[in-house]
């Protein structure tokens, strides 16, 4: 599982960014699954026989808003041999089947600006954009 990590930054990564920097955590909160220290996780993997297709990493906590239960879609990550089966459509399903089934009344999730493909996926799967991140290099 941990393998399909680097899947998170299969995209035109922006200049500023390391691509690395956008699976490192997800792929720690996944290992602090694996050893059961993230009740506050749900794990969805798609296998076929030994071989992980794909996989989504949920946390639930409360809604930034309202404060109402809620989940975030921390990674949903699909092999290369695994894309365009319908593997991810499935994931996120049964990912926003099982928060329901823990309480979460929705979910949400970050997506690069420049991600149009996965931009694309989420709004086939009514998902709607809601807050815009702005950032700026101010370094010198």
């Amino acid at each position: 599982m941990l393998a399909l990590m680097p899947r998170l930054a299969a995209f035109e990564v922006p200049e500023s960014r390391n691509p690395e920097h956008l699976w490192r955590d997800d792929a720690k909160l996944m290992q602090s699954w694996l050893d059961g220290d993230a009740e506050d996780c749900l794990v969805q993997v798609a296998v076929d026989g030994e071989e992980v297709l794909g996989l989504t990493l949920v946390r639930l906590r409360p809604e930034l808003l309202s404060h109402a239960p809620s989940s975030h879609l921390e990674a949903i990550a699909v092999s290369d041999a695994a894309e365009g089966k319908g593997i991810g459509v499935a994931l996120l399903n049964a990912a926003e089947e099982n928060a329901r089934s823990h309480g979460a009344k929705s979910m949400t999730l970050h997506v690069f600006a420049s991600n149009a493909r996965a931009r694309q996926f989420y709004e086939r799967n009514s998902y709607t954009g809601e807050l815009l991140r702005y950032t700026k290099d101010i370094a010198e």
